[in-house]
């Protein structure tokens, strides 16, 4: 009985190992996620979108530029894959319009778990059409989405930069599409 008791008790202890060590994976991740969306309040009360992404070492000129509804633009700055297998999409959302635009609650996307969450770019997906896979946000163990999320509304003039986090396609795949609900889709470059 007492072997077995320390077979159940080793296999109990490396399965709290294992599960310790994914959530401290990805409570790395999303606490990265809750560090950039101080940077994007910050700065959006400033209105200058321009410098979060030169400060990530991106060239001005952006992957893609999408015009949504009621003015919305968005300006997709880098698609970055990092060695922890993400991608990281920074954009840029600026309103162009004349009047506040009300952010759609399309833009979380129709997952429960997500839209419990709040006001979230939750619905953003990258498609790898070479693979034929799609890529939706990841989300910590909150169940709370790896983006930029509470943004309700954005003024007119105003820029927001904004972030969307990825598992990463296989490493030969550096062309994806990007989606978002009420904008256009968008071929991008991932890089690294």
């Amino acid at each position: 009985m007492s072997i077995r008791f320390t077979a159940k008790a080793r296999s109990g202890v490396i399965a709290l190992t294992v599960v310790a060590g994914l959530a401290l994976g990805v409570a790395g991740c999303g606490g990265g996620g809750d560090d950039k969306k101080p940077e994007a309040s910050a700065s959006a009360s400033k209105g200058d979108g321009s410098k979060p992404s030169t400060q990530e070492g991106q060239s001005d000129a952006p992957l893609a530029e999408l015009k949504g509804p009621e003015g919305l633009n968005l300006k997709i700055t880098s698609a970055v894959r990092d060695s922890g297998g993400f991608v990281t999409v920074n954009a840029e959302l600026k309103n162009d319009g004349s009047k506040e635009t009300v952010l759609s609650s399309q833009l979380t996307g129709n997952e429960t778990e997500i839209m419990k969450n709040g006001q979230s770019f939750g619905g953003a997906t990258l498609v790898d059409s070479k693979g034929k896979k799609r890529y939706y946000v990841l989300r910590d163990t909150d169940g709370r989405p790896l983006t930029t999320a509470g943004v309700q509304s954005v003024k007119s003039g105003e820029s927001i930069p904004i972030f969307m986090q990825f598992p990463a396609p296989p490493a030969d795949t550096t062309e994806v599409s990007f989606q978002l609900p009420t904008f256009p889709s968008a071929t991008i470059q991932i890089s690294g």
